[in-house]
């Protein structure tokens, strides 16, 4: 299974942009998604969770502002970002496990989202 994270940008601050991740090479139903973002010098933050079944969490900085959503028939993951702050800038990774403590597959190479006047 391979992921391809895609739909970065440049956005403005305030702006809004949808972040795409794409499954390929095996079944999506299964796996939680979760997305993550990595700022300059910094560590690794969880951002966005979907269980299986559609269940959703969201950290702090993000609750409200941002929606994670999948569609299991497209194998495609969603994270759409709303009221964006030069904060969120990032690269932001998606990833797949089989629920809680399962191993996350290969890392793919993540989108860069940053926001900016």
């Amino acid at each position: 299974v391979q992921l391809q994270a895609f739909g970065g940008g440049l956005v403005q601050p305030g702006g809004s942009l949808r972040l795409s991740c794409a499954v390929s090479g095996g079944i999506f139903s299964p796996y939680t998604m979760d997305w993550y973002r990595q700022a300059p010098g910094k560590q690794r933050d969880l951002v966005a969770t979907i269980t299986n079944g559609g269940r959703t969490s969201y950290s702090d900085s993000v609750k409200g502002r941002f929606i994670i959503s999948r569609d299991n028939a497209k194998k495609m993951g969603y994270l759409q970002m709303s009221s964006l702050r030069p904060d969120d800038t990032a690269v932001y990774y998606c990833n797949i496990r089989l629920g809680p403590g399962g191993n996350y597959i290969d890392w793919g190479p993540g989108t860069q989202v940053t926001v900016s006047s």
